[in-house]
């Protein structure tokens, strides 16, 4: 048996340049964070030639082909592997349409854990890398890269997205002391709205490529990214907040369901009771909600927003990992 923990992001700007429409003509960026909220896949050998598959519902299937969950089944087949194996998952949150990229995570782990099942160690870039092809190439999903890379990498980052397909991956190296004030800055809400991505995605894409503005946005957005990152570097969190609000702002533009009245509601109330800056996680449309406030007015957010569920994290430095390995006789 193999049982492997992949975590789950956050990223606080740059979130869309890393779709094809943005970055196969001009570098995308995005900068983020794995944080220790996780999905666990574990891979078994079966006593008979069978497929067990189970997430939401299972599946007992004789072969590869019959297999209705699209990323186990091409995840199978780019591994060479057909019949007596036994998949499962185990996530610490609602495992869909709340903007921590669950679905990439999900690949990279379930990717991870059917190389150890064959005896292999796959490497973070290779597990990023083949985890997009099989959601973007082979799954048709109108999504971007940073989630499959974050999850493979873990740590808080910098990823720089090129037009000839490679991507840049570099840890922000900043002060211990910084890195534990932005935590202690950070809160995080679910809204329990939750949503598909794919709608909003497929408006995106459509928007990048036909018009100007929407571009534009995403290049401020792209700037921001790597404005933020020289920041921390500089152990300087002073305009985190406004990065954040600026480019919540400059999201919005994007597609017509990213965001909606509830959702600004909440986010306007936040800023009253002393949020300086944040976003929707994700696509957009729901999810969760992440804030960045002092701690001295935190208390203050949480009374004012009591529809919404509050939920604490904290950094992951590590990505997907085999957590557990015992050989069958």
């Amino acid at each position: 048996m193999i049982v492997s923990r992949t975590p789950l992001r956050i990223s606080f700007v740059g979130g869309g340049s890393d779709l094809p429409s943005f970055y196969k003509l001009e570098p995308g960026a995005v900068i983020g964070t794995a944080i220790n909220k996780y999905i666990y896949i574990t891979v078994n050998r079966k006593f008979d030639s069978k497929i067990r598959a189970s997430y939401s519902v299972t599946e007992i299937v004789d072969s590869v082909d019959e297999l209705k969950h699209e990323l186990i089944r091409e995840s199978m087949r780019l591994m060479e592997l057909d019949g007596g194996i036994e998949i499962t998952s185990i996530s610490d949150i609602p495992s869909a349409g709340t903007g921590l990229g669950s679905s990439s995570t999900y690949t990279v782990g379930l990717l991870n854990a059917l190389y150890a099942y064959r005896g292999q160690h796959a490497g973070a870039e290779r597990l990023g890398m083949e985890a997009c092809h099989i959601e973007i190439e082979r799954c048709s999903k109108p999504i971007g890269k940073q989630d499959q890379y974050f999850a493979a990498f873990g740590g808080l980052r910098y990823f720089q997205f090129n037009p000839d397909e490679s991507v840049f991956s570099d840890p922000i190296i900043f002060n211990i002391q910084t890195k534990q004030k932005l935590q202690e800055h950070l809160m995080m809400f679910y809204t329990g709205i939750t949503r598909s991505a794919n709608e909003i995605l497929h408006e995106q894409n459509a928007n990048i490529t036909s018009d100007d503005g929407k571009r534009s946005a995403l290049r401020k957005m792209t700037q921001m990214a790597g404005e933020l990152r020289e920041a921390l570097q500089r152990d300087n969190l002073e305009g985190f907040g406004e990065v954040l609000h600026q480019g919540w702002l400059e999201k919005r533009k994007l597609a017509s369901g990213i965001s909606n009245n509830r959702i600004d509601e909440w986010y306007e109330i936040a800023r009253r009771h002393g949020a300086i800056g944040g976003k929707l996680l994700g696509a957009g449309g729901g999810g969760f909600l992440l804030l960045f406030a002092p701690p001295a007015k935190q208390p203050e957010i949480l009374g004012a927003l009591p529809n919404l569920k509050p939920m604490e994290f904290r950094f992951e430095s590590q990505g997907s990992k085999i957590i557990y390995v015992e050989e069958n006789d």
